[in-house]
């Protein structure tokens, strides 16, 4: 295991900021070097946030799985990234896996996946961790020592969560029986250490081979499971991405194990690069981000060529109405507009407006479409475009991506409301695009990676005249990085 060196890898990640190549983004966090991808480990301590994260710091395959680690009072000031856990014994010899984080008198605890391989069997075991002052994870004992009987060895993600004062946690799971089954486990800790409830019962049948990555939140009276199933087939209007990341929200019943009342699955992100989302609970925001990418599509991103794979989301806050998410960047990137620079777009649409982004834009919209029944807002860099094309008669946004050379390409579409006005919210990062639709009902998360190193242009067309265009385009600064 000496080939993680953390003083080594550590001077390498500061050496490598800041980012300079034209597909690093400015305001995502991604690292110099390497494949990262679950966020992992998300805590407040001591008036800072902790996130974690999945890091390869030895080259961009899904192997060597260690914990990267930063700290940020706003969001936008960052620690320089570091090495925090890595392989190091026989429990997690093949993998730090993904997991939670928390804190426990002060100090900032993670609770994680080990992974073992051995003669081809798979031994999963939850293990705790705490960070030490100079960054690294100090490991604790395994608390759930393999997969109970059962379940098969995926068995991984574990999340804590309170409810009447009591701790328990809830992990992905997969039913060993002739067709595998994805489902999730409900733990409880006792004074004998954490016993298993046993399954969460839900109404989903037949739903994916494999559930990664739980979250058991809390809104008001609802629960919501947020979770990743893996196996779905693609439909018309969603889950057409090969693994999706969604949510059921009812009512969770700890005595029976059931989910109770719970609404249909929904996406948390109708974007091509959205997977394995995080939440963080603190002062009564649901703070989430989730890693921009997607399990068994590396080919489609082609940093790998020039060392690095992949970013994480923006911050998001969450809120829950009538059964249904909205996503909201976190209100402190706002800290990151120029307001100087800042553009405003006011017009009657007769025909189209088109305005020059920034190498780093947030672009805010109301679209009044009057008579209009089709509009395409287009992300055009020179001769490549993104476009997003809304369609009234079928209450269907449609996101196409085949304009661009490099990288994942395809079309996707998911239905969206829009009564007189639609409503977007857009960060423009150098390869990473997020689009909040309508107040946050919906989201697309996507990573674009443009020909030429040109700013792009942001056009708005239809097909018959917008009664109004207003809002506001702003240049968005980079994060800042210290040591």
């Amino acid at each position: 295991m000496e080939k993680f060196d953390k003083k080594a890898i550590d001077a390498k990640v500061a050496a490598g900021f800041p980012l300079t190549d034209r597909w690093h983004n400015r305001f995502h966090l991604e690292m110099p070097f390497g494949l990262i991808n679950d966020p992992n480990g998300m805590t407040f301590a001591n008036g800072e946030y902790h996130i974690f994260y999945q890091w390869n710091p030895l080259g961009c395959e899904h192997k060597n799985k260690c914990w990267a680690h930063v700290k940020t009072r706003d969001f936008v000031h960052y620690s320089l990234p570091e090495l925090s856990l890595w392989p190091s014994d026989e429990h997690d010899k093949d993998g730090c896996y993904s997991g939670c984080g928390f804190t426990e008198k002060g100090e900032v605890r993670v609770f994680y996946t080990c992974n073992a391989k051995n003669d081809g069997v798979r031994t999963p075991a939850q293990r705790l961790g705490t960070l030490q002052a100079d960054g690294h994870v100090e490991k604790d004992e395994i608390v759930v020592p393999d997969s109970p009987e059962g379940i098969t060895g995926h068995f991984r993600d574990p999340y804590l969560f309170h409810r009447h004062g009591k701790r328990y946690f809830v992990i992905g799971a997969q039913a060993d029986e002739e067709k595998p089954r994805g489902t999730v486990l409900i733990y409880k800790e006792t004074k004998d250490g954490w016993q298993n409830l046993g399954e969460l019962k839900t109404r989903l049948q037949d739903f994916g081979y494999m559930w990664e990555c739980p979250n058991m939140l809390h809104f008001g009276s609802y629960d919501t499971l947020i979770f990743c199933p893996q196996g779905l087939e693609a439909r018309e209007f969603d889950r057409q991405n090969i693994y999706q990341a969604g949510y059921i929200a009812g009512h969770l019943s700890l005595d029976s194990m059931d989910m109770m009342q719970h609404t249909k699955f929904q996406e948390l992100d109708h974007g091509f690069d959205f997977y394995a989302p995080q939440v963080l609970q603190h002062e009564g925001r649901h703070i989430m981000l989730g890693w921009m990418g997607m399990p068994d599509k590396d080919a489609e991103y082609p940093t790998s060529e020039k060392g690095w794979m992949y970013s994480l989301t923006l911050p998001r806050v969450l809120t829950l109405r009538q059964g249904h998410i909205f996503s909201r960047p976190a209100a402190e990137l706002k800290a990151l507009r120029i307001e100087s620079t800042a553009i405003d777009i006011d017009a009657d649409m007769e025909s189209s407006i088109l305005t020059r982004l920034f190498d780093g834009s947030e672009v805010l919209l109301d679209i009044t479409l009057g008579k209009a029944q089709k509009v395409t807002m287009t992300l055009a860099y020179g001769l490549e475009k993104t476009v997003f094309s809304y369609d009234r008669t079928t209450q269907a946004m449609t996101i196409d991506r085949t304009g661009m050379k490099n990288g994942g390409r395809g079309v996707r579409r998911f239905k969206m409301f829009v009564d007189k006005v639609l409503s977007l919210q857009m960060f423009v990062d150098r390869a990473a695009v997020e689009a909040f639709f309508q107040h946050g009902e919906d989201v697309a998360s996507m990573l674009v990676f443009p020909e030429k190193n040109i700013r792009p242009e942001l056009r708005i067309e239809a097909d018959a005249a917008l009664e109004t265009v207003t809002g506001r385009v702003w240049e968005l600064d980079a994060f800042r990085f210290n040591p």
